[in-house]
């Protein structure tokens, strides 16, 4: 008895030690060798990790137009748990109020959201078979604007006070999103955010990690139900801020543009449309859109993919007629283009192949400057062909930027092809057929090339990057490629060019001719190819042009792929009259004298006659009146201050003896305009430039009446000109 008593104590007592051992050993693992895992474990129960988002950075125009950016929003939620109680509601039931069925029908109708969908969110479980607390209404009420968020708030607010409920159940939880203010202009040029906000598509893609900026945290220890802990140690990263982005697009000349594209868009039923303006000089764009387009800020309801392309950067094309000013370019500079030579027009038998004028039997024996006007095919055939190197020829078209890309900062750009193989290569190269295609921003800027001097330029897209938490600026400065042609080239290709417009007999581009501008361009109309065979009913018509032909502010590229009855237009009669109608407008917005005006100033002043204006800032008004008085030069003062802040046309610029110099004696922007009736465009511009206002331009002539308008922070003087009464 005795044995078995002591047999169990020594058992009990094993197994008692044996427990303390396993005890003793988990207690090590955990707080000895395993520690810093069990640690980080705890910690995670105790502390809280917050991230906080930072802003996306703003996307402007050049003139400070706010053209995305983040804007409030809001997302819906339901909870199912609450409203499914409050159908069990004994008060709600004598009264007849069905919560669910009045949330169900009201998101129905404010969001459009397939009831029967919105039910199903109203009566979620979870895997355990409780009602779930939480579920957002996706897609239909993810980040919805404020004009529904409000009519849902009202209609919580309502139900709120016939239920006597403090909670329903419906939710709108403060969030924010990407807003483009213009809708659908310059789509293709922004991109846009998806609803997962990745962006997707133009600048918004290529300055991402720009605009992005980095979120921020803030890490803090929290009691068992959530609270911070006052005495706890915090952790604090703020977010910084996306960069702001500046764009070259001006948007009142982008909207010339989309605004006459819809009209040709309408009328001829293309396939696609795209157009493009630049500053020949500098390269940067000064609009740019396509068609068929899409709203960034409901990009889902885009009719079908082909509204998201680019076709500015990434389609390519047989460029047709356009293409004979890099030939007619390169034949001016090898000395070979003789405007006063003759040739026999109709046909010629080149490469292998005869090739025909566009109207197949030619105009007779012409001379060549005639060609280019009726843009005969065979005119350029010889040029290009039968009097040039095939490897010089070949070389230009290398110079002029074609075969590889422009380097344009948008996603996708299309290098084009250049494809030489066999004679008939290099003579349909000629004039624009064959193995050559081409990108419409590669012509645009080859035909800059011509327009400016001969530099070829690098297209730019931003004007600049500002750091809204530094306040540092990364300004972009124009990049010249190389130089193509010589200056002197340059300038008779122009005057070659002009005529084209200018002939209102044969000139093909006749339709794009304005009397207050002198504008040279060309027309283009390039069969399009239809299971390996061109198809004479089908053809991609373009215009390329700039003006003014003798100080070139502006570039335009038209294209129009597959216009409907294109056969009885083309280029001339398609594409030309658009490009008439935004060369035009954009002028005169941008204070560009026409024809007449400089011609005015001419005949009234000599050379002699014209004064370089004197450095007057930072003088008292008084130093610069007697200064200025001395000098014989016209004047007037915009302000009462001490000072002379500013001044237009800036020193040494040269001034007519009928010109006034414009004196800013206060800061531009606490400024108000001063009486503009009366004065010329020419002062209206000056003022503006003084007082950092944009100007809006109606007609020609003198100011007969001004209307001053804040435009989400930008001042807008909106002018209407008239013609003295004589």
């Amino acid at each position: 008895m005795v044995k078995r008593i002591k047999l169990r104590t020594i058992i009990i007592g094993g197994i008692f030690s044996l427990f303390f051992v396993i005890l003793i050993s988990r207690l090590f693992w955990y707080q000895v060798w395993n520690v810093d895992f069990w640690m980080e474990e705890a910690k995670a129960s105790w502390s809280a990790n917050k991230v906080l988002d930072a802003k996306r950075g703003t996307i402007y125009d050049q003139q400070g137009n706010v053209l995305a950016m983040d804007a409030p929003a809001y997302t819906v939620a339901v909870n199912p748990k609450v409203i499914q109680s409050l159908k069990t509601d004994s008060k709600l039931i004598e009264k007849n109020i069905d919560v669910e069925k009045l949330i169900v029908e009201q998101l129905h109708q404010v969001l459009g959201k397939p009831q029967d969908e919105l039910y199903e969110l109203t009566r979620k479980k979870g895997s355990n078979g409780e009602y779930l607390i939480h579920r957002e209404v996706r897609s239909e009420g993810w980040k919805i604007d404020q004009e529904p968020a409000d009519k849902l708030n009202t209609f919580i607010s309502d139900l709120k006070k016939q239920s006597g409920k403090a909670d329903i159940g419906l939710y709108l939880m403060p969030d924010s999103k990407r807003f483009y203010a213009k809708g659908n202009m310059a789509s293709h040029v922004l991109g846009y955010l998806d609803k997962e906000e990745k962006p997707v598509g133009g600048v918004e893609v290529m300055f991402d990690e720009a605009l992005s900026g980095q979120d921020g945290s803030v890490y803090y220890e929290k009691d068992r139900i959530g609270n911070k802990l006052p005495s706890a140690s915090e952790m604090y990263k703020p977010a910084k801020d996306g960069k702001n982005v500046y764009l070259t697009i001006d948007q009142t000349i982008q909207q010339y543009i989309e605004s006459s594209m819809q009209k040709v868009y309408n009328q001829y039923r293309p396939q696609s449309i795209t157009a493009i303006a630049a500053d020949p000089k500098t390269g940067n764009i000064l609009g740019l859109a396509n068609m068929p387009t899409f709203d960034p800020n409901r990009y889902w309801e885009a009719e079908n993919l082909s509204a998201f392309y680019n076709h500015a950067v990434q389609s390519r094309y047989e460029p047709g007629s356009t293409f004979k000013i890099v030939t007619l370019a390169a034949a001016v500079q090898e000395n070979i283009f003789n405007p006063n030579a003759y040739f026999q027009s109709g046909s010629i038998r080149a490469g292998g192949r005869r090739i025909s004028d566009h109207n197949n039997i030619g105009w007779g024996t012409i001379t060549y400057l005639e060609g280019l006007k009726r843009s005969s095919n065979v005119a350029f055939v010889k040029l290009g062909y039968e009097q040039m190197e095939k490897e010089t020829f070949k070389s230009y078209i290398e110079l002029f930027g074609f075969g590889v890309p422009t380097g344009i900062e948008l996603p996708g750009e299309n290098k084009g092809y250049l494809g030489f193989q066999y004679p008939a290569d290099y003579a349909a190269a000629t004039y624009g057929h064959g193995q050559v295609t081409v990108t419409p921003i590669q012509q645009l800027m080859a035909v800059s090339a011509v327009a400016n001097g001969g530099k070829l330029m690098k297209p730019n897209i931003v004007q600049k990057i500002e750091d809204p938490a530094s306040g540092t600026v990364e300004q972009r400065k124009p990049e010249m490629v190389r130089q193509v042609i010589d200056e002197s080239t340059a300038k008779q290709v122009s005057e070659y060019l002009e005529q084209v417009i200018s002939d209102q007999k044969i000139g093909t581009g006749k339709n794009a001719y304005m009397e207050s501008y002198r504008a040279a361009g060309k027309t283009g109309t390039a069969l399009k190819v239809v299971n390996g065979e061109y198809d004479r009913e089908r053809a991609v018509v373009s215009f390329i042009g700039y003006a003014p032909v003798e100080d070139p502010q502006i570039v335009v590229l038209i294209v129009v792929d597959d216009p409907k009855d294109y056969i009885y237009t083309g280029g001339g009669m398609v594409a030309a009259p658009m490009f008439k109608d935004i060369v035009y407008k954009s002028l005169r917005y941008m204070g560009v004298p026409t024809t007449q005006e400089r011609n005015k100033v001419s005949s009234k002043s000599s050379e002699s006659n014209f004064v370089k204006a004197p450095d007057v800032k930072g003088l008292k008004p008084a130093e610069a009146k007697k200064k200025l008085a001395e000098q014989g030069i016209l004047y007037e003062m915009i302000g009462n201050g001490p000072t002379i802040k500013d001044q237009v046309p800036k020193a040494g610029e040269w001034l007519a003896t009928d010109q006034h110099l414009y004196l800013l004696t206060g800061e531009a922007d606490k400024m108000s305009l001063p009486d503009l009736k009366g004065k010329s465009l020419r002062d209206v511009m000056e003022i503006c430039s003084l007082l950092d206002r944009k100007v809006q331009v109606e007609g020609e002539g003198f100011v007969t009446s001004y209307e001053e308008k804040n435009e989400g922070g930008q001042r807008t003087v909106y002018v209407k000109l008239a013609p003295k009464s004589k």
